[in-house]
């Protein structure tokens, strides 16, 4: 099978540049002030929104009873904090449409 080439983050930063029309160096200032400013509202306010693409969330796992697979003794979980991302529902529809009824 093929292997698929994905975007890197120089690639990203170029087409940036090139399609808001600044340089290089603005467009990566841009990726690295996003990317921070998310993390800070995750951690004050549990939620970044990045409209038309999804939201970054900080949820709470409660402590449970789990198993270790190899001796199928029970351990337990402890507490902890997560950060998921959650597609917004147009990016989904735009990049695996709906089934048609």
């Amino acid at each position: 099978m093929a292997e698929v080439k994905r975007m890197t983050q120089t690639q990203l930063v170029r087409h940036l540049a090139e399609t808001c029309e600044v340089s290089n160096k603005v467009a990566k200032q841009l990726l690295d002030t996003l990317s921070e400013t998310a993390i800070k509202e995750v951690k004050k306010n549990g939620v970044f929104v990045l409209p038309g693409i999804g939201r970054l969330v900080r949820q709470e796992r409660k402590a449970r009873m789990g198993r270790n697979p190899a001796t199928g003794q029970a351990i337990k979980i402890p507490a902890k904090k997560v950060v998921k991302f959650r597609v917004a529902k147009a990016a989904k529809d735009a990049i695996v449409p709906p089934k048609k009824k």
